[in-house]
């Protein structure tokens, strides 16, 4: 049986065999020295170029009003400590497939995207957190790619799906004729 994902040791396929020594903390195991990793600096090649890495959406219950006054201090808070990062307009309901209100902010390299999700960890408060990243899947980025901080809530996905040539042949036109 073939799973549907890409072997993770791609390119690694010859490398020397990892040791199994223990490190002195007496639990880690010792990793050799080798070059520093890509995705340090760049995202991995599956994100879609010329869009940002991440999508942080900051979730948050509109008809709790303690809560919806926390959001927004988090919302302006955020805007303050990380003005380099993309993020929209404070939703007072719920839009797309996103079940109650929230902000979204935006990161576009693995520097920013640790010190968001690194920052949200600790002080995103009563709020819950969606992170996914971008690629050519919106479906697959909100769920199978999806983390979570805080309450997992279920998305409207179905406007998330790509819509196949047949469906998109019996939906109704909206072409104006002259």
């Amino acid at each position: 049986m073939s799973l549907p994902y890409p072997n993770p040791l791609a390119g690694y396929e010859n490398a020397e065999p990892l040791p199994d020594t223990i490190n002195p903390d007496g639990k880690s195991l010792y990793n050799p020295p080798g070059p520093k990793s890509k995705t340090y600096d760049q995202f991995p090649t599956q994100f879609k170029p010329g869009k940002n890495g991440f999508d942080f959406h900051i979730y948050y219950i509109q008809t709790d009003e303690e809560e919806t006054k926390f959001a927004r201090a988090l919302h302006e808070r955020i805007r303050r400590e990380f003005p380099e990062i993309r993020i929209y307009r404070f939703w007072d309901r719920p839009v797309g497939p996103h079940p109650v209100a929230m902000f979204e902010a935006n990161t576009f390299s693995p520097h920013q995207t640790g010190a968001l999700f690194s920052w949200l960890a600790v002080n995103r408060g009563p709020c819950s957190v969606l992170i996914h990243p971008n690629t050519d899947d919106p479906y697959k980025d909100h769920t199978e790619l999806a983390t979570w901080m805080g309450r997992v809530w279920p998305l409207r996905t179905e406007m998330l799906r790509p819509r196949t040539a047949a469906v998109a042949a019996s939906a109704p036109s909206t072409a104006v004729s002259a």
